[in-house]
């Protein structure tokens, strides 16, 4: 073990099996499974809260359960097309049978989040509902998805940082404890990581989530978009910071660029994670301001 480092859990990626299938559940699938649970009986309970939204409820409780079933396609669809065309879109021109090989893992957020925006544009133009309000009862759930997606990521492993001499450097196992060249975090040819998915699941989890929660409880969501908003500043700067301490992925990584930047401005340079980060940030500015321009739900103008 190197000193003050920590050692991977032993946590089999696999939640279960299923018996006489021989089927593996892993923790991955179950926390997209939990995630949209959760966010769905929370969206149920906001639609039966209209107090809430300095009123009338946006959409009745019972149509949230359809509403669903638009979003899990949006989640699906989006989440991989992106990781397609943003994070290996060379490999699957070559290979595009891959592409609808989803349980070989490759899914992305910005894709995912693409999606579900386009599925709820979508299913509350189809309904004739209010789009800003039904977009900021999503927003508000979407960091529980978030945090259960990043602590899978760490019991896979997969998406570990940077090597790091901190104390709460992980050892994760085979690829990443291999790897560090010499780096911060390499004692004895082993290699300590920041956990990188662990700060990405509480700031974007935790800490935007109860940001975001705090704000309802002062009449956010009597202001359509501005949860909306919150949420895309809250997610971009999250991502785009902890992106400093992730190793980039592989597929960007060449011996003239170790770091595995996309756009270059001498020696520094913008991931892919943040380069997409960086338009969320700005559109979730419009939305703030757009929103706090207009009188609360339910006050005179």
């Amino acid at each position: 073990m190197l000193p003050l480092a920590i050692d991977f859990p032993q946590i089999d990626p696999n939640a279960f099996v299923i018996p006489g299938l021989n089927l593996p559940i892993r923790w991955y699938a179950l926390a997209y499974i939990a995630g949209l649970l959760a966010g769905w009986q929370i969206i149920v309970a906001l639609m039966k809260a209209p107090r809430l939204w300095g009123g009338q409820a946006p959409m009745p409780a019972k149509q949230v359960e359809d509403l669903l079933t638009w979003v899990i396609v949006g989640v699906i669809l989006g989440g991989r097309l992106g990781f397609v065309l943003f994070y290996d879109f060379g490999w699957y021109l070559a290979h595009p049978l891959e592409i609808f090989m989803v349980w070989k893992g490759g899914m992305a957020f910005h894709g995912g989040f693409l999606g579900v925006v386009v599925a709820v544009w979508l299913y509350c133009r189809r309904h004739g509902l209010a789009v800003w309000s039904i977009g900021d009862a999503a927003a508000l759930v979407a960091p529980i998805g978030l945090l259960l997606g990043r602590i899978a990521n760490f019991i896979k492993p997969e998406l570990w940082g940077h090597p790091t001499d901190m104390p709460w450097g992980v050892i994760f196992p085979g690829e990443a404890a291999q790897t560090c060249l010499g780096l911060a975090g390499q004692v004895d040819g082993m290699c300590a990581r920041h956990p990188s998915q662990l700060y990405e699941g509480g700031l974007e989890g935790i800490v935007l989530g109860i940001l975001l929660w705090i704000l309802v409880s002062r009449g956010l969501l009597r202001r359509p978009g501005g949860a909306c908003g919150i949420f895309l500043i809250g997610y971009g700067c999250s991502r785009a910071f902890v992106e400093l301490f992730r190793q980039a992925d592989p597929q960007f990584v060449t011996p003239t660029d170790p770091m595995g930047y996309v756009v270059q401005f001498g020696q520094y340079g913008l991931s892919m994670g943040q380069l997409l980060s960086l338009p969320m940030i700005a559109i979730g500015i419009v939305l703030v301001l757009r929103a706090l321009r207009r009188p609360k739900v339910g006050t005179a103008a």
